[in-house]
């Protein structure tokens, strides 16, 4: 059994109403199939394909996916894609019953299994980040609040020393103070 790369499948998976899915022509590329076959196994069986398997993609969803695409000699596409989440890849793949279907379904469902993985792994590392972005902004706050507390001090001081100086100067020079009256050292 001939097992495709994930990382053509995993090109092929987009993110869209905030889950992972893939496009009929996308699937029809992998199956070997037209896009219309895909189309008419969803039109002919409906009660497999609920909303949350497949959705029709709305027109700005797909202008924003269309400039990944190549148009068609027809000048692009006439309807809007559908889109198949994991389930309904699997529920597709039910449908089209062949050997090429199976292999192809079996890489997709292994790429979407890696993925979620992927995904989970980095919910960890996300919480991590965030929690080390708190602890930054916390110790960035402490640093900023123990700054402005040697600011203050230091503006205290300078005022403090200027009134020091402002006193001394006011006191004179030894002699003066002695002449005064007042004795320096031990007298005894």
């Amino acid at each position: 059994m001939e097992v495709l790369p994930s990382i053509n499948i995993k090109e092929r998976i987009h993110f869209l109403r905030n889950i992972e899915v893939m496009l009929d022509s996308d699937l029809a590329e992998l199956y070997g199939v037209e896009t219309k076959r895909i189309n008419e196994a969803v039109k002919n069986n409906p009660e497999k394909f609920p909303e949350d398997f497949m959705f029709e993609c709305t027109e700005a969803e797909w202008n924003i996916l269309r400039s990944k695409f190549a148009t068609s000699s027809w000048g692009g596409r006439r309807h809007t894609p559908k889109a198949f989440t994991e389930q309904g890849v699997y529920m597709l793949a039910t449908i089209l019953k062949s050997q090429t279907a199976t292999e192809v379904t079996i890489s997709i469902m292994r790429t979407f299994t890696k993925l979620r993985h992927y995904a989970l792994e980095h919910t960890d590392l996300s919480a991590q980040i965030s929690e080390i972005r708190q602890e930054v902004t916390q110790n960035k706050q402490w640093t900023k609040d123990r700054m402005s507390a040697v600011a203050d001090a230091i503006i205290i001081l300078e005022e403090s020393f200027e009134e020091l100086k402002e006193m001394v100067s006011e006191i004179g020079t030894a002699k003066e103070v002695e002449a005064i009256g007042f004795l320096r050292g031990d007298t005894k």
